[in-house]
């Protein structure tokens, strides 16, 4: 048989159109958490060995002949500016249009992309590669668990892989089933018949996790023995801060006949409809949290690990919002450490000051609309790092982070020890190496407080006492029945149990 020749690439933004931060094209190419804009056969190297669907679809297609086009990647943030698509877009179109003759594409794609003018930034970017491959050369795309899966996104896509954990410890995994789903329809010749549904009321972030319940026995469902007669099925729980028609969660199955598919896709709209009630809100205020933690940590042995859930920039927060830094200082606090607040002017100025300087701070709080003020405090300088280091756990393990100048500030007060990293490059606190690499230890610590919703459990909840989950100012907007949506369509539940959406 001849070999599949197949083009790849890959374009990720999850869009909060609730952010006050835009996304430009520069933030394609710069790098963060993970690798800048990479072009050509660098991707190869780049990624062939990082947990990223991507780099799991090339460990799998060994035995394919790649043609590697472009891969980018944006913190998320608000809406992607249109000229920043286009670019990015055309540069893709372009580039499978060069590869010449090929058997199909893949593409590594988050799912829940909103640009200026599109509300559906892959449902578009799909059509635009159509018109460059035609209406039925294969195309196998990965999607993050948070996809807001459209009509269009199924139709124009010839299959769908979604993750199916959070935190997103199998995105190589991934990629490999999406690389798996490309082979079943090579050698099929056509298409698997497709169901999609979509489910009437929307899940917050913080209870999306798939080391709670219900998500851990949703998604185990996805590989039950009985699912043998499906080609493949999967569940997006969508991403709720985005305010557009086909926001929430979705349902997606391949078989070889409709009836199956259908079958299937109906079997995971009922099990999710059927557990509304246990998608519970553990959001705590910002004091009580704090002081619940101070309690717990009295007498335990191991740190409090504190999510600051709605200041979180893998959701589109800017990641300087100060409520809980506050909060940790106001309640006395000891041996709690926060991180990393994005404020790259405090950071500069730290490493101006230099080590074991002290001085006068203006800490985040730049975005007054979020409900916050900048936090002004005495510090002390006790670290500093170019922010250059290699991640280590679950999720990123592997990814060399570009985070820009970083400090770790003690406040000077004399009724609590708290310190704060900040940081010059906006990045989801997801990875113990955020604090390792300046010199903190986060397991020696009574409390730690990080920038994340659930990304960070995969490697904080292994080494703490307990989790808390804190309600404090941020552009990740977690209460859902008080977000303004007005794009949403008729009907849908605003949370498990929560008022239903109706346009004015």
């Amino acid at each position: 048989m001849k070999t599949p020749r197949i083009a790849i690439a890959g374009f990720q933004h999850e869009t909060n159109t609730f952010a006050p931060i835009p996304t430009l094209l520069e933030d394609f190419r710069t790098p963060g958490a993970w690798p800048g804009m990479t072009i050509g056969d660098d991707i190869l190297d780049v990624f062939h060995d990082l947990n990223i669907p991507i780099g799991g679809f090339i460990a799998a297609a060994k035995d394919w002949d790649l043609v590697p086009v472009l891969w980018t990647n944006a913190e998320p943030g608000s809406y992607v500016a249109q000229p920043a698509f286009d670019t990015i877009a055309a540069m893709i179109c372009d580039g499978i249009s060069a590869a010449g003759d090929i058997d199909g594409v893949y593409l590594d794609l988050h799912g829940a992309m909103v640009t200026d003018d599109f509300e559906d930034g892959e449902g578009e970017l799909l059509a635009r590669i159509r018109e460059v491959t035609g209406p039925h050369l294969p195309i196998a795309a990965s999607l993050d668990l948070h996809a807001n899966i459209t009509p269009d996104m199924a139709e124009r896509a010839s299959s769908l892989a979604i993750y199916r954990t959070y935190p997103h410890i199998d995105m190589a995994a991934t990629g490999a089933r999406a690389k798996q789903l490309l082979a079943a329809e090579l050698a099929r010749g056509e298409p698997f018949a497709r169901a999609f549904r979509q489910l009437d009321y929307l899940i917050p972030l913080q209870a999306q996790s798939t080391m709670r319940e219900p998500g851990r026995a949703l998604y185990a469902m996805l590989d039950a023995p009985d699912a043998g007669a499906v080609v493949s099925a999967d569940i997006a729980f969508g991403f709720p801060p985005a305010d557009i028609f086909h926001c929430g969660a979705t349902m997606i199955a391949y078989a070889e006949d409709r009836a199956t598919a259908d079958c299937a896709a109906d079997d995971l709209l009922s099990a999710l409809k059927a557990v509304e009630d246990r998608f519970i809100n553990p959001l705590i205020p910002a004091a009580e949290c704090v002081n619940r933690a101070m309690e717990i940590a009295a007498t335990a042995t191991r740190p409090v690990i504190i999510a600051d859930a709605q200041d979180n920039p893998g959701a589109g927060a800017t990641g300087d919002t100060t409520g809980l830094l506050e909060a940790l200082v106001a309640c006395g606090a000891t041996k709690a450490v926060l991180g990393i607040l994005w404020d790259p002017d405090t950071a500069t100025r730290a490493h101006a000051a230099g080590h074991g300087a002290e001085f006068d701070a203006t800490i985040g709080g730049r975005y007054p609309e979020l409900g916050c003020t900048p936090f002004r405090a005495r510090v002390r300088v006790e670290k500093l790092s170019d922010g250059q280091f290699t991640a280590t756990g679950r999720m990123y393990g592997g990814a060399k982070a570009e985070l820009g100048l970083c400090a770790s500030l003690l406040i000077m007060d004399e009724n609590s020890e708290v310190r704060v990293v900040v940081g010059s490059v906006r990045a989801q606190n997801a990875d113990q190496a955020n604090f390792t690499h300046i010199g903190i230890d986060p397991s020696r610590q009574n409390i730690v407080a990080v920038k994340s919703t659930v990304h960070f459990l995969a490697d904080y909840e292994p080494i703490c006492e307990q989790v808390l989950f804190a309600e404090a100012p941020g552009a990740n907007p977690c209460q859902l029945d008080s977000i303004p949506f007005t794009r949403l369509r008729n009907g849908v539940r605003l949370g498990p149990g929560g008022p239903t959406f109706a346009p004015d």
